[in-house]
C-alpha cells in the first residue's frame, strides 16, 4: 500500500512506523521541517515539508496514485477539509481523525458531504473502551469471543481457586485442552510465559473449543455484577470525560465530572443531562473528600497530563475505589502502571493505531479483530505461504513476547497449539497481540523473505 499521513505528531508517527513495518510505502506530509528531519533520522520515510491544505502540495507529490491519506493533524477542520481535497484529487481512500463532540454529532452528513471513507476518534475510542468495562465489567459479549469452534473466555482467578499460584507450565493439569493467551493484572494487559505464576487477582484468558470453553463459563461467570455500577466521578472534563459522562449518565449511573478550565465547565454543563460538573482542581484533595470519592464506585483519571492520571488514580485506589482506570498516553509509563494495583490504564494513542492499520489493511490480512481491555487485540488470519510462520515449529519462531498464537483451525479440526505445533498453509489462526507493540504484528504478517531476518533476530 502507498500511503500519505498529514502530521508529524504522536499518532502520526505511531501510524507511519506500524505500516512501514507491515511493508507499506509511507510518505508524511507536515509544516514543521524540524520535526520531519526528526522523523526520518527514525524511519525509512518519505517526507514533504508542505502545508497539506494547498492543493498544488497535494498535486506536487502525486496524491492520486496515493492508496490512503491519513490526517492526524490537531486540527478537525484542517483534517476534514484535507482529506476533502485528497480525495477529490484521486486519492483512493481517506482517514481523518476527528475529535470535536460537535463534529460528532454530525459525522455521517460531514462524510458524506465531503467524501471522507473513514473517521477515527481517539477519545471515542478510550472511552468505549472504559464504558464496557465499567457498565459491562466485561469486554467480551458474555465474557466470550467465539470464532468458529474456537471460544476464548475471560474470568477473575478467584473464581475458580485451584488456579491460584500455578505456574503457567502447570495450567493443562488444571484445565486440559486450554491455554492462557494473556492475563489482566494490575491494570496491565500481560502475554504470559513459562515463568509467569498466576495470581490471585488476575483476570484470565483462556482459549480452547468451543463447548468446552462454555461449560467453564457456567462456573466461573460472575451473575447480576455487571450492572451495579451507580456512582462515579471523572477526574477532567476534556473530550474524554465528555463522551465518558453522556454515555454513564444515558446508562443511568451518577456522574460527577471535575474540571478546572471555568469556560470548559459551562460548556459541559450546557450539553450534558443529567450530570453533574464541579469547577474545582482534581488534584485537590480536599475538594475530593468534600465530594464524597470514597463513595464512588469507580473514578476514571482523564485530565491531560499523564502525571496527574496516575498519581490520582493511585490515591483512588488507595481510599479503596472498587473500580480506577487512568487516561495514560505514554509508553514509558507502562512499567510503573503494573506496579501501582489501578484497575486499568488505557492509551489512545494505542487503540486508535490499531484501527487505523486494521482500515488500511482492510480484510487483505485480518478476517477479523477483536479488542481485549483496549490493550490487546485478538486477530484471525489464513496463513499464506509467504508468511514466516508456516511450516516451522512454534518453538523455533522466536515470536516477539508481545504475541502469543492462541488456537487454529484446520479444516473440521481445532489445535490449541503447544511449542512443536506446526502451522501449514491456508490454516485460519488466531492470534493475541499487546496494542502497544502492534508494530510486531506488522512485521509477523510481512512477506517470509522480508521476515526471515527479524524472526530469528
Amino acid at each position: 500500500m502507498k500511503v500519505a499521513i498529514v502530521g508529524a505528531g504522536k499518532l502520526g508517527v505511531k501510524v507511519a512506523r506500524a505500516l512501514l513495518d507491515g511493508d507499506n510505502s509511507v510518505t508524511m506530509i507536515d509544516t514543521n521541517e524540524e520535526q520531519l528531519q526528526k522523523v526520518s533520522g527514525q524511519m525509512d520515510i518519505m517526507t514533504v515539508n508542505a502545508n497539506a491544505k494547498e492543493i498544488r502540495s497535494l498535486r506536487s507529490m502525486g496524491i492520486s496514485s496515493y492508496d490512503f491519506l491519513i490526517t492526524t493533524t490537531g486540527s478537525d477542520e484542517s483534517n476534514i477539509v484535507i482529506s476533502a481535497f485528497a480525495k477529490k484529487l484521486g486519492c483512493d481512500k481517506t482517514i481523518a481523525r476527528v475529535r470535536d463532540p460537535e463534529h460528532m454529532q454530525q459525522i455521517e452528513f460531514i462524510k458524506e458531504l465531503m467524501n471522507i471513507d473513514y473517521v477515527v476518534n481517539p477519545d471515542l475510542g478510550i472511552t468505549v473502551e472504559i464504558y464496557k468495562y465499567l457498565a459491562e465489567k466485561y469486554t467480551l459479549s458474555n465474557g466470550i469471543f467465539s470464532s468458529g469452534k474456537i471460544s476464548l473466555l475471560e474470568f477473575k482467578v478467584n473464581r475458580l481457586k485451584q488456579l491460584i499460584d500455578l505456574p503457567i507450565t502447570e495450567f493443562a493439569s488444571v484445565l486440559p485442552g486450554m491455554l492462557v493467551v494473556a492475563i489482566s493484572r494490575n491494570g496491565k494487559v500481560i502475554i504470559p510465559h513459562g515463568s509467569d505464576v498466576i495470581k490471585s487477582e488476575d483476570f484470565l484468558y483462556v482459549v480452547g473449543e468451543k463447548e468446552p470453553i462454555q461449560k467453564l463459563n457456567k462456573k466461573v461467570h460472575e451473575r447480576g455484577k455487571y450492572t451495579d455500577l451507580q456512582k462515579v466521578m471523572i477526574l477532567g472534563g476534556g473530550k474524554t470525560g465528555f463522551y465518558l459522562a453522556r454515555m454513564l449518565a444515558e446508562f443511568g449511573a451518577a456522574v460527577k465530572v471535575i474540571e478546572q478550565d471555568k469556560e470548559r465547565c459551562h460548556y459541559l454543563a450546557t450539553h450534558l443531562n443529567d450530570v453533574m460538573v464541579l469547577h474545582g482542581d482534581a488534584t485537590d484533595r480536599t475538594l475530593l473528600e468534600e465530594e464524597n470519592l470514597d463513595a464512588m464506585d469507580a473514578v476514571v483519571t482523564a485530565t491531560g497530563f499523564d502525571e496527574d492520571n496516575l498519581i490520582l488514580a493511585l490515591m483512588a485506589k488507595h481510599r479503596g475505589i472498587e473500580d480506577v482506570i487512568a487516561k495514560v498516553s505514554r509508553t514509558s509509563y507502562s512499567d510503573i502502571i503494573s506496579s501501582m494495583g489501578i484497575d486499568m490504564a488505557l492509551n489512545p494513542l494505542d487503540i486508535t493505531t490499531s484501527t487505523i492499520v486494521r482500515l488500511v489493511q482492510g480484510n487483505k490480512k485480518i478476517l477479523s479483530s477483536q479488542l481485549i481491555q483496549g490493550q490487546a487485540e485478538i486477530v484471525e488470519i489464513i496463513a499464506g505461504s509467504h508468511m514466516s510462520f508456516v511450516d516451522v515449529p512454534l518453538k523455533e519462531l522466536d515470536l516477539p513476547d508481545s504475541i502469543i498464537i492462541a488456537a487454529i483451525h484446520r479444516g473440521r479440526d481445532v489445535i490449541i497449539p503447544t511449542g512443536d505445533t506446526v502451522i501449514e498453509e491456508d490454516d485460519r489462526v488466531i492470534l493475541l497481540s499487546l496494542l502497544s507493540d502492534i508494530s510486531s504484528l506488522e512485521k509477523l504478517l510481512k512477506d517470509n523473505s522480508a521476515l526471515y531476518s527479524f524472526l530469528k533476530g
